[in-house]
Parts: structure tokens; C-alpha cells; sequence
């Protein structure tokens, strides 16, 4: 790496402290004791993920980096809405947990529950980091990235569903709750869910109206989300 990449890197290493250390602070301070296993494994499943996240990001695609750090002036007055609504609903995914499991010991999930939790949490990983290394166009909000003479992506998982990226964040924030031993906690990840299928179906739409080859990919790649359901 040049040395003139290594204060960019020095600052996402120091933001990547800083979400651990918010994310340390959602889940402790409800909780009320350090002493939860689930937590600790789920701030270094998260840890893992974000160096993998990074190294793919500044080393392999450094454009997708810069694109997701911004907000484009182009972006949907819908799609602002909607991921207002999830910076709400985010931390009480963890809030929730830790006063659930925890605190107040509110439900338990079973072992089982917390296996299959904690497989879809690497399974969903592996999705998102499969449609990063595919698609450079990813943008933390919806827009025709025009300045960046954009394409439709129709390799990798694209060639199975439209929005992989997607797939993977819900079947995150179903696994989230659980994998941390909360059955409370599946209540705002589901809610969350639900602003993402609004998402998708607004997302499509647009790409279908305003990016060239969109309509002829959505013929050839039916489902948005899961093949032979929707």
C-alpha cells in the first residue's frame, strides 16, 4: 500500500474502534456485566467481518469504499427515510438483547435456536462479502451513480437474484437476536427486515426505470430475493 493510502487506513481502523466500542456499550450497559459469552463471540464474529470488509474494500476496490463513505447528491428522498428509520431501529437490536438475556432474563433461546442463529450469522457474511467482491457500484443509498458511469452487475450472485447484498442483511437481522441468546430481540430485526423488502421493491423499481439494461437483466434474473418465491 502507498503512503499516501496509510492515513486513510489509519482513520477506518480508528471508526472501526469506535463502532466496537459503541457496539460494546449497546450490549453491556443494558446488560449490566461484562460476563455474557454471546456478546464477546458476536463482537468477534463483527470484528472479523469488518477486517475482511476492509481489506477487500481499500485493497481490492477502493472506488466502492469511497462511494459508500458518501452521500450523493442524487440520492432517493425514500431511501433517506427508510435508513432514517433503521439508524433508529439498529441499536435496539442489541439493547434489547442485552436487557432481555441478561438484565432481566426475560427468554432464553434454546441452544438449537442459537446454533442455527449463529450459522445463518456466517452464512449471511459470506453473501455480503460474495457481492462485494462482485459488485463495485454498491452504494450505502439508492442512486443511478452516473458519475461513476454505472452497470448493471449480472455476475456471481447476481446471476441467481437481483439483490444478494440485501439477502444477506435480512437474514442477518433475523440471526442477530438469537445468536445472542434473545428471543425478544427478533422483534425490532424484524422490523428492520421489513424496511429492507420496502427497500428492495422501491430499489428495483428505480433500476428498472432509470438504469440502461436493467429491464432486459430483470427478464433474465426473475426473483429479487429468493429464486421461485419472489
Amino acid at each position: 500500500m502507498s503512503e499516501n493510502n496509510q492515513p486513510k487506513l489509519s482513520r477506518i481502523f480508528f471508526q472501526l474502534l469506535i463502532l466496537l466500542g459503541i457496539l460494546m456499550i449497546l450490549l453491556f450497559l443494558p446488560a449490566g456485566k461484562l460476563d455474557w459469552l454471546q456478546a464477546w463471540l458476536l463482537i468477534l464474529f463483527i470484528t472479523i467481518y469488518f477486517l475482511l470488509y476492509i481489506y477487500v474494500g481499500i485493497f481490492k476496490d477502493p472506488e466502492q469504499t469511497r462511494e459508500r463513505s458518501q452521500v450523493a447528491p442524487n440520492v432517493k428522498r425514500w431511501d433517506k427515510i427508510i435508513m432514517t428509520f433503521y439508524t433508529v431501529l439498529l441499536p435496539t437490536v442489541f439493547i434489547v438483547a442485552g436487557f432481555d438475556v441478561v438484565r432481566f432474563e426475560w427468554s432464553i433461546a434454546p441452544l438449537v435456536f442459537q446454533i442455527l442463529a449463529w450459522t445463518g450469522l456466517f452464512f449471511a457474511g459470506g453473501i455480503i462479502l460474495w457481492t462485494v467482491t462482485t459488485n463495485t457500484y454498491l452504494s450505502r443509498y439508492a442512486r443511478i451513480q452516473d458519475d461513476r458511469g454505472q452497470e448493471v452487475v449480472d455476475s456471481g450472485p447476481y446471476h441467481y437474484i437481483r439483490h444478494p447484498m440485501y439477502l444477506g442483511i435480512i437474514i442477518l437481522f433475523l440471526c442477530l437476536g438469537p445468536a445472542l441468546g434473545s428471543i425478544y430481540a427478533l422483534v425490532p430485526g424484524v422490523l428492520i427486515d421489513v424496511l429492507y423488502l420496502i427497500r428492495i421493491a422501491k430499489e428495483d423499481h428505480m433500476l428498472q426505470r432509470e438504469l440502461a439494461g436493467y429491464q432486459d437483466y430483470a427478464e433474465k434474473v426473475r426473483y429479487r430475493l429468493l429464486p421461485g418465491i419472489w
